[in-house]
């Protein structure tokens, strides 16, 4: 594709790019395509190498259809990878284990390097035990550091390992906040061959929430832990071409609207439209009157309305916010680079959507989102009638099944949504709070809580907080002294200009101090309540509320004894606290009385657009920035104190139960060994349709009376410091004991029981999945799952394609995979297989005591049908075709190698 390379002069330096324009003069028509697909089509024809980016794949961009009749799948490039420490842990874990393979074969282990540049922000364990108090954060980092000690040993360890990766202790800020900030380049230089190549910055993260950089103008979405790895390790992450859905945003937000509202609205729009696996992108007038961190709120919040990506294409406020970040080099080059190559927004291009959608700026008027939905929206005027209709179960509560397995994949918290309580009137129970007599009740605030990146990327909506503080405490309002108040930005430059505007002391005059620099709150990590709150709430069955300027607020998220979360702007928030409860109106009630007696509304300390512009103005410049991020990667005292291993492997510690040397690469052979066809195997779980992930390896709470549980007991942990699945996924002794161990999945062969357990044959005796698994190995029996439709439905959580390998599963069998749980059995070398058309297992005849060949394994090839052959006791046999889900070249290949991590060892052992 070098006939589309080009040269692009910038301020006296040259550098070569692959023109859009040089590719539209041979395929007409590449202005009318949206501009999230021409990010695509640059990366297509800048890796075109013939065999993984095949001719094929540059037809089909190219002439990108607004609808699809079936998937069209492309390899995609990204340029580097995000990570936030929850998630990024076993990513960690798997690269130090490769480099110990490496070194064991006598290759220098330096050679096991992330291949594209990878940032690992350490946001995701701070929890609000102290709040309040001007040592509030000092003593949570503490806690923070006590907890996770094991974890950050090995991430300060790859901090200096690994060329390609950085780490950013605790205390740097939110992951996407870090991205917009700092991070982000919107458009990479690299040298390669003699040259200098430009091209669009484009990123892969292990959260969800990765899309909010989609306002900066970078495409980027996230992944599960086994795709970001390979792309780490320079695999393709393959997708499917996307529709995408425009929104036409016109008019201009009223005096007195947040953008906090209108995400929200969007969320509620875009929900009921339906956006799922499409990506939305964009445009019209209005977008000319958003900010840039207007627009990083909007994306942010794409996986709440479902869409895969929620893109604002690069522009005049894109370059202006790269400049006020103190990116001014980065921001001549992307300038000049989005107008040269067919990437920069003007406004008035006539672009073919899939479908267009067009919202009012001006029609926007205050809201929050709840009780437990961020799609559920309610005007602020209806809040206390919605409160009425959630004591009488008027509201929805299904929710979408991918983003609890999503939220349970990110924060390690259990998710199960409960009865609602349907009874007349209002419950009430009086309470001491250190010496203070308050009586707190159904609608009672006990969480308030400025949290998010959604929000705290802002400075308008954080200035709103910070003024409405100000003007509650001149009139001389304070907030209730039972609700949880807390401040957690998500990056250090919120703390500085909030003290150079000087509105900080007024959020603290409120009990806002900041509490940490992490996600805190929006991911559940809101620390404990009141112990004579919580005992009120549970004596007497209290529906109490959380407000929270976060993205998710699903029953039980934010605490576990909270019912009704719901998502606001951050001056809401401060608003609620003070009024204490979620049962007024306060347009038209007081919020509550000064010294005097006189009421106080909050249209008397609500502040104006004007009043923020001007704080604004004066407390933003590029220094702040610049400052704050300049010695970031250093960490603080704690962090500079802690000893970790050095060298360029890994130093494991044989007595960690949070970090183990997994065994992927034991019994790893230079020579591929072919794979052979599956004989006398056993069926380990029979399932039926909608297993998700979190089915397959829950991230919850560990019982104690579980494989896992009881692995934690014998190596001296007790119980109350288990901690959750997702915390130890670092460890694979217990993550493998986790696998199939969710108390809730239906293993059919010992229905009607639920939970972790099997029948081990040919004895017919139930045990743990585990268990029979230890068993099955020991006699030298391979294994099978069998089930239905939709099988590894949710997030894309790596350790349920993981566990299910190191259980010693060969092949799941099912009537349809969910996209990404297939992708990543592939990636670790199971085999996927699918039924044919209206057969099933249970169709078939089968019911798991079979004894099972699978043959046409050893030449498998993308779309193979092979024999399967199942023995009853009787000795009768049942014959069926099943389809191979290896569904290209390079899937053969990494189940020919067995997965991805093995592939890459041989690669480079044949580099060598």
């Amino acid at each position: 594709m070098e006939k589309f390379k080009t040269a692009l002069d910038i301020n006296g330096k040259s550098c070569r790019i692959y023109s859009l324009k040089l590719l539209n003069d041979e395929y007409a028509g590449i202005e009318k395509i949206p501009f999230s697909i021409r990010v695509l089509i640059e990366n297509i024809i800048r890796k075109f190498d013939g065999k993984v980016v095949t001719e094929d794949h540059i037809r089909q961009i190219v002439r990108w259809k607004k609808r699809y009749d079936k998937p069209v799948e492309i390899p995609f490039y990204p340029s580097r990878v995000i990570m936030q420490d929850f998630t990024g842990v076993p990513g960690v874990v798997d690269l130090a284990a490769m480099r110990d393979a490496a070194n064991e074969l006598g290759i220098d282990p330096k050679k096991v390097n992330p291949l594209v540049p990878v940032d690992l922000i350490i946001d995701h364990s701070i929890q609000i035990d102290f709040f309040g108090t001007e040592d509030a954060y000092r003593k949570n980092l503490e806690l923070e550091y006590k907890r996770n000690g094991e974890r950050y040993q090995l991430l300060k360890w790859a901090q200096h390992a690994f060329d390609n990766m950085r780490v950013f202790p605790p205390g740097a800020g939110i992951i996407h906040q870090v991205n917009l900030e700092y991070i982000a380049r919107v458009v990479m230089l690299e040298e390669k061959d003699g040259e200098v190549l430009a091209y669009p910055d484009t990123v892969v993260g292990t959260d969800s929430h990765t899309t909010m950089i989609n306002g900066l103008g970078v495409l980027g979405w996230g992944v599960g832990g086994i795709e970001a790895e390979a792309v780490m390790l320079g695999q393709p992450y393959y997708m499917k071409i996307p529709e995408v859905v425009g929104v036409r945003l016109v008019g201009e937000l009223p005096e007195g609207v947040t953008t906090t509202d209108l995400v929200l609205t969007i969320t509620q729009k875009l929900r009921d439209y339906g956006v799922v696996e499409k990506f939305v992108e964009f445009f019209g007038e209005g977008v000319k009157k958003l900010s840039l961190p207007d627009r990083a709120t909007i994306s942010n919040m794409a996986p709440e309305y479902g869409a895969t990506a929620g893109y604002f294409p690069i522009d005049e406020e894109t370059v202006r916010f790269l400049r006020l970040t103190g990116r001014e080099d980065t921001a001549d080059l992307v300038e000049a680079y989005a107008k040269e190559n067919m990437l920069f927004y003007y406004g008035n291009e006539k672009i073919d959507y899939t479908d267009i959608i067009e919202i009012d700026l001006s029609k926007i008027e205050p809201s929050l989102a709840g009780p437990s939905r961020p799609q559920d929206r309610i005007s602020l005027k209806d809040m206390k009638k919605s409160f009425i209709d959630l004591l009488n179960c008027n509201y929805g509560r299904d929710i979408d099944i991918k983003e609890i397995t999503a939220f349970e994949d990110e924060a390690g918290k259990d998710m199960e949504v409960g009865q609602c309580r349907i009874h007349k009137g209002k419950k009430v129970a009086k309470i001491d709070i250190d010496g203070e007599q308050v009586v707190i009740g159904d609608g009672s605030v006990v969480i308030a809580s400025i949290t998010s990146c959604t929000n705290t990327s802002n400075p308008s909506v954080l200035i709103a907080a910070g003024l409405l503080a100000k003007k509650a405490v001149e009139k001389g309002l304070m907030v209730k002294p039972f609700v949880k108040t807390s401040f957690a930005p998500g990056s250090r430059v919120v703390e500085e200009y909030l003290k150079k505007a000087d509105l900080l002391p007024y959020l603290e005059a409120l009990r806002f101090h900041i509490v940490g620099y992490g996600c805190t709150t929006c991911i559940g990590n809101s620390g404990p309540l009141h112990p004579q709150i919580e005992k009120a709430v549970k004596d007497n069955d209290l529906i109490v509320a959380a407000v929270l300027s976060g993205n998710r607020n699903f029953e039980a998220r934010i605490h576990p004894d909270v019912k009704a979360n719901y998502l606001a702007s951050p001056p809401l928030v401060v608003a609620y606290a003070v009024a204490g409860r979620t049962d007024i109106d306060l347009t038209t009630e007081p919020i509550g009385k000064d010294p005097n007696g006189e009421p106080v509304y909050l249209k008397d300390i609500w502040p104006s657009q004007k009043e923020i512009k001007q704080i604004m103005e004066k407390v933003l410049d590029p220094q702040i920035f610049k400052e704050k991020y300049s010695g970031v990667l250093e960490g603080d005292q704690f962090w500079k104190e802690l000893k970790a291993p050095t060298g360029e492997t890994f130093n494991w510690d044989p007595k960690s139960t949070y970090i183990r040397k997994p065994p992927y690469f034991e019994g790893f052979t230079v020579d591929l060994v072919s794979p052979s066809d599956i004989k006398n195997a056993r069926v380990l779980e029979l399932l039926g349709d909608s297993v998700t992930t979190d089915h397959i390896s829950p991230a919850g709470k560990i019982p104690p009376n579980y494989p896992a549980g009881k692995y934690l007991i014998e190596h001296g942990v007790k119980p109350e410091d288990f901690n959750s699945y997702g915390a130890r996924r670092g460890n694979h002794e217990v993550m493998v004991r986790g696998t199939f161990a969710n108390v809730r999945i239906k293993n059919r062969l010992i229905a009607p029981k639920e939970g972790g357990y099997t029948l081990k044959f040919p004895e017919k005796k139930e045990m743990f999945v585990y268990d029979a698994a230890v068993e099955y190995q020991k006699e030298g029996v391979p294994l099978i799952v069998l089930g239905g439709k939709e099988y590894g439905t949710g997030s894309s959580r790596d350790w349920a394609a993981k566990g299910t390998k190191l259980l010693g599963v060969k092949a799941v069998i099912v009537k349809s995979f969910e996209r990404i749980h297939r992708s990543n059995l592939v990636g670790m070398g199971v085999l996927p297989l699918v039924f044919r058309e209206g057969e099933g297992w249970e169709e078939l005849g089968l019911d798991g005591s079979e004894i099972y060949d699978i043959t046409g394994v050893k030449d498998i090839y993308p779309g193979k049908e092979l024999t399967v052959r199942a023995k009853k006791e009787n000795g009768k046999v049942i014959e069926f075709k099943v389809i191979s889900r290896l569904d290209t070249v390079v899937d053969v290949e990494y189940f020919k190698n067995g997965g991805i991590l093995p592939m890459v060892l041989r690669k480079i052992i044949k580099e060598k």
